[in-house]
């Protein structure tokens, strides 16, 4: 069933990640009901919201590093192309940004 998917370490981890978050986030909505919000974000949010934007950044910006990866190997002169984890690393820095300030 899962043959289609290459799942690599990396992938592994990245959606294992996405699960817990949406168990510690259902966990943290029951025992502390959210309240909308008005971060730099333009629009006001919960912490559902956020989160699910963040997911959307965080998929978006691993399928760009994936995409430019062979790009920065020639532009950076390396001997093999940068490692996904920096995307990852990447992606959930930026979910984290949009959940704390978004």
């Amino acid at each position: 069933m899962f043959d289609w998917m290459v799942w690599t370490t990396p992938v592994a981890v990245f959606f294992c990640c996405i699960a817990l978050m949406l168990v510690g986030m259902t966990v943290w909505e029951v025992k502390s009901p959210t309240t909308l919000r008005r971060g730099w974000l333009p629009i006001e949010t919960t912490r559902g919201d956020r989160l699910f934007i963040g997911l959307l950044t965080a998929a978006y910006i691993n399928l760009a590093f994936v995409g430019v990866a062979g790009k920065l190997q020639e532009w950076l002169s390396l001997d093999a192309e940068p490692s996904i984890w920096w995307g990852f690393g990447l992606s959930m820095a930026a979910l984290l940004l949009l959940m704390r300030k978004g």
